[in-house]
């Protein structure tokens, strides 16, 4: 997956559009999820001291990614966290999400707040063996 580029944004009136690709629905779902974190902060910059783990189900890809994007967002507000890198792995109808990041702190500098991601332009497809996994994240 060298040559995919995993994550772009796409402009939007007051919100931000986040596209992410793998070669999988599920990498798809990981790169929508760096996306959506990296508008709040360098998520390269994120040390993985600490993992939340969850489960989901649902059937229609889209609710999916809608669902992992805000669940993301929840837990990371619930236990104060700084996102930076994501792994799904999916069972039928059965999505197991996990996370790792670290403690907010002075040395990570914010960006712009994601309050959740939305029903606007949400799809998922695949084109060419690349799976697309997009939508707008209210900021």
């Amino acid at each position: 997956m060298s040559d995919i580029q995993d994550y772009e944004y796409f402009d939007h009136d007051a919100d931000v559009g986040i596209v992410g690709r793998g070669s999988s629905l599920e990498s798809a779902f990981e790169s929508a999820a760096k996306a959506m974190f990296a508008v709040m902060l360098d998520v390269e910059a994120v040390k993985p001291e600490k993992e939340v783990v969850f489960e989901f189900e649902e059937e229609d890809p889209e609710l999916a990614l809608f669902t992992w994007l805000n669940k993301l967002l929840v837990l990371a507000r619930e236990h104060d966290l700084a996102l930076g890198k994501f792994r799904l792995v999916r069972q039928g109808n059965k999505w197991v999400g996990k996370a790792w990041g670290q403690p907010w702190s002075t040395d990570l500098e914010r960006g712009t707040e994601v309050k959740g991601a939305t029903f606007t332009m949400l799809s998922v497809e695949q084109e060419n063996g690349v799976w697309q996994a997009r939508c707008v994240v209210d900021v």
